[in-house]
């Protein structure tokens, strides 16, 4: 089995990767982190890895997998991309063969959901794999 772990600096994404280790110990688990390019940059930049601060996104990313590894029992693998961030998990859950996504809730309700957005319910809505949200 093959398990899609998005991971931000969240709280609810260090618990997703847990849970994803916890329920399913013989899974093969791939944590991905989405470098968020989109908006005035993204509409001047025909590479999003000379975009001023992707280097220092990338190295946080770095920095939030080894704190992944840290907290689970099993190995990952690791990607880093950029873009939108439900998009891009959605088309890398899609063709990396995965048999399912766990991912992060952060939990907001009301008027802050319906302005904000939540990557975790686009996923959840678009995904063509079974979605877990964990809170």
């Amino acid at each position: 089995m093959n398990i899609l772990v998005p991971i931000d600096d969240s709280d609810q994404s260090r618990a997703a990767i847990k849970y994803a280790d916890v329920t399913f110990p013989d899974a093969e688990i791939t944590a991905i982190h989405v470098i968020p390019v989109e908006g005035y940059w993204a509409a001047f930049a025909d590479d999003p890895e000379v975009m001023p601060g992707y280097e220092q996104a990338r190295d946080h990313a770095e920095e939030l997998f080894e704190e992944a590894r840290g907290r689970i029992d099993s190995g990952i693998d690791t990607r880093i991309t950029t873009g939108n961030p439900a998009r891009e998990i959605v088309d890398f859950a899609g063709k990396g063969g995965f048999d399912a996504v766990v991912i992060g809730s952060h939990g907001r309700t009301g008027a802050t959901r319906v302005l904000l957005g939540s990557v975790a319910e686009a996923v959840a809505r678009r995904s063509p794999v079974p979605v877990t949200i964990v809170r």
